[in-house]
């Protein structure tokens, strides 16, 4: 059974499960909801046409085995730079603090790539030992591959060197992800 646990709004407030996490993270408009609610099969997480709407950290036991931690964007959304500072600060401590985070998914949108922002947390992982895997999504939209930067693992020490391509809308390159997090 999957649940949700909870949206908190500090890192403090975060309950101690006892379960390995794996977290979620990308730019504003990634599409991080909508994977997560098509690794599960279940609209567990809130989609939103609207970049920045997952504001807190929400919490979804999966099968009392582990746990789905939805992490808010970063990026483009409209909001104060008081308010993007105080999300990235929330989002380190979270990243540096919590023992039971087992891998963190650095989500890119396929059809626009890398950019600054995710190689500033991708260094910051690399600099802190926290092991995180780069999953690109919506590969069935358009994509531009040639103007991407390519992502080299010898450059990322704390990077797993497999990149994931996932679709949630065709529901492709979800099985790998269910694997490693545990999901039926």
């Amino acid at each position: 059974m999957i649940k949700f646990v909870g949206s908190f709004e500090t890192f403090k407030s975060l309950p101690n499960t006892g379960f390995a996490e794996y977290a979620f993270v990308g730019r504003s408009n990634v599409g991080k909801s909508s994977l997560i609610n098509a690794i599960v099969n279940e609209k567990i997480a809130r989609t939103s046409n609207t970049p920045g709407r997952t504001q807190s950290l929400n919490l979804f036991n999966i099968h009392d085995k582990s746990m789905i931690v939805d992490l808010p964007g970063y990026g483009y959304a409209r909001v104060s730079k008081a308010e993007a500072m105080r999300w990235l600060n929330r989002l380190e401590e979270y990243l540096l603090n919590r023992s039971q985070l087992r891998r963190l998914f650095i989500l890119i949108d396929s059809r626009v790539g890398v950019k600054d922002s995710d190689l500033d947390l991708m260094n910051f992982c690399d600099e802190n030992g926290i092991c995180y895997q780069i999953v690109y999504t919506k590969k069935d939209k358009r994509i531009r591959e040639k103007e991407q930067l390519k992502i080299e693992h010898d450059n990322h020490p704390a990077m797993v060197e497999k990149i994931l391509e996932t679709s949630a809308e065709k529901k492709t390159g979800l099985d790998e992800l269910r694997d490693i997090i545990g999901v039926k």
